[in-house]
């Protein structure tokens, strides 16, 4: 009997010793005002739907974030919730991505002037006149012009990923570089099919990734699948083919640079084949007083790392935004 005891006792004392390791911290209760709403809405330009998120107070400072390809405003989507409490966030999607109208080749012109243009009259619409900047991958050319067009807008640069310099041209694009060179060569557009396929997709989220763990597959799903839309393969090879005419205005993008110095803070997935970590050093020669972290990650560096880039965003937008 008292061998049966002293077992129930130190059972006991185990079973003590396991809840005081699991007891959880008091729970803290998330008000509404707490939990930012964000919106979906579409505006009509020209005849097409532009459909973008906007989350934020009103009056807040504006912050517009600028997706690359192939996605839309959807890579932004667990980013926006961490900053809308205080800052007014507005994220497009280009004509041809996401959840905007996607009209035939044949009759909208697929050019980087255009969707420049485009987000230009969007947050005109919007009653917008000044604004921070995230601009990613084809969101930097975007977005760069609409600083060429506006430089007194331009309030602060968050640059993730996103090109201004020859030196972040490497050889993944020498085939779109072909392709420049002789833009009406049939064979030359037809080499760049594989780059609006599945496997190419899912290889921008995954290469260079820290923790595989952390990306979705809805991201490559959901990209792939408006891709495949009948048509939108030709859409992409015309934005293809007019990326080069960013790389003759990249002095002018430089010069906007020096010339107004915005706050700049770049965040930089190191570990991107697409637009490669020497592409981001040289901000710093028109930009020195840039914040730069290069992060161990790859092209979609939101997807692995928003819990490092979330603060550093945060906290840079409150130094210089909200001073």
């Amino acid at each position: 009997m008292k061998r049966l005891l002293a077992l129930a006792l130190g059972c006991s004392a185990l079973a003590g010793a396991a809840d005081a390791q699991t007891v959880c911290r008091p729970a803290t209760t998330a008000t509404a005002a707490q939990v930012p709403v964000v919106r979906y809405k579409s505006v009509k330009i020209e005849g097409v739907n532009v459909f973008y998120r906007e989350a934020g107070p009103a009056n807040a400072p504006v912050l517009l974030l600028l997706h690359g390809f192939p996605t839309s405003s959807h890579m932004f989507r667990n980013l926006i919730p961490l900053l809308a409490d205080r800052y007014h966030v507005i994220a497009p999607d280009y004509p041809g991505f996401g959840q905007s109208d996607a009209p035939d080749h044949n009759r909208f012109s697929y050019t980087f002037a255009k969707l420049a243009d485009t987000v230009d009259t969007l947050v005109t619409t919007l009653g917008v006149t000044r604004y921070s900047m995230y601009v990613m991958d084809y969101g930097a050319p975007v977005g760069y012009r609409l600083a060429l067009k506006h430089p007194e807008r331009v309030q602060a640069l968050i640059v993730q990923n996103g090109n201004a310099y020859i030196e972040g041209l490497g050889a993944f694009w020498d085939p779109i570089k072909a392709y420049w060179a002789d833009p009406s060569s049939p064979a030359r557009r037809a080499a760049l099919n594989g780059l609006v396929t599945l496997e190419t997709t899912k290889f921008q989220y995954t290469d260079g990734m820290g923790e595989l763990a952390r990306i979705s597959p809805d991201n490559w799903v959901v990209d792939q699948a408006l891709l495949d839309r009948p048509g939108n393969r030709d859409i992409q090879l015309d934005l293809f083919r007019d990326y080069g005419t960013n790389v003759p205005l990249y002095p002018r993008f430089q010069a906007f640079f020096r010339d107004h110095k915005p706050p700049t803070l770049i965040v930089w997935g190191k570990n991107d084949k697409i637009f490669p970590e020497p592409g981001a050093h040289p901000y710093r020669r028109d930009l020195p007083n840039a914040e730069m972290h290069i992060l161990d990650t790859g092209h979609f560096a939101l997807e692995d790392k928003l819990d490092v880039m979330a603060p550093l965003i945060r906290n840079f937008l409150d130094r210089t935004v909200c001073r």
